[in-house]
């Protein structure tokens, strides 16, 4: 009764384990999948802002025109290849009207006032190239937006805008390029496009393991003892 129950269990792990080993082959041709995708938006021309965006849009290169309200930027805290500091997130009035957030870049923490880079914030009508982005409405890690005391760890984009009292914003944000900005201040271009892709080591790991089990199901039916498997020799 116990080899057959022992058995059994070593059969059961082996179909799970090769079931998940499936799995991170599926998830690894879907990342794949996504990467070239992806790659193909850097390489494309910038197009106009769409009217509405989905998951399906980030990474989409856009170019807008409007104006920049720079009295309504808000800094979101950054940690990048510079070191530490904030996003500077301002609000741009297109030349269609609507309102969208834009990422234009870097600055450090001797950079957080505005009047420190004032020769940065161009007023008048400018053009705007970049990346769009998805909102990020969770918070940053283990952290939440506090909009009420001004702390933002995430791009939150209808939190900001709602903050910022812009009306309705478009429901993404446009990552700025790096052109420079005059006095060197915000620094853009700085998006970091990274995906993880660590299913096939996954898969290997899953497919090792069901292979143990078919093994030690191999010892219990050729010993008819599952005891033997840990017993020491004598």
């Amino acid at each position: 009764m116990k080899r057959s129950l022992f058995a059994g269990a070593l059969v059961l792990l082996a179909i799970v384990f090769a079931t998940l080993g499936v799995w991170q082959l599926e998830r690894r041709a879907w990342k794949l999948d996504l990467i070239a995708r992806v790659e193909a938006r850097l390489r494309a021309p910038p197009g106009p802002l769409p009217d509405s965006a989905a998951e399906h849009d980030a990474y989409t290169r856009v170019r807008v025109r409007g104006v920049f309200l720079h009295d309504r930027e808000t800094l979101v805290q950054a940690l990048t290849e510079r070191g530490a500091g904030w996003w500077v997130m301002t609000p741009l009035r297109t030349d269609t009207g609507r309102v969208v957030l834009v990422n234009r870049g870097f600055v450090p923490p001797g950079r957080r006032d505005p009047a420190s880079r004032a020769a940065g914030a161009p007023s008048g009508s400018v053009t705007v190239t970049g990346l769009l982005r998805l909102t990020e409405p969770r918070g940053g890690f283990l952290r939440r937006n506090d909009p009420a005391a001004g702390r933002w760890y995430s791009r939150d984009v209808a939190a900001i805008a709602a903050a910022r009292g812009v009306g309705p914003a478009a429901p993404v944000f446009i990552d700025a390029d790096a052109s420079p900005n005059p006095g060197g201040y915000p620094v853009g271009g700085m998006t970091v496009v990274r995906f993880r892709n660590s299913h096939l080591v996954y898969a290997l790991t899953w497919f090792g393991l069901a292979i143990l089990s078919l093994a030690g199901l191999a010892l219990v039916v050729r010993s008819g003892r599952p005891q033997a498997l840990f017993a020491p020799d004598h």
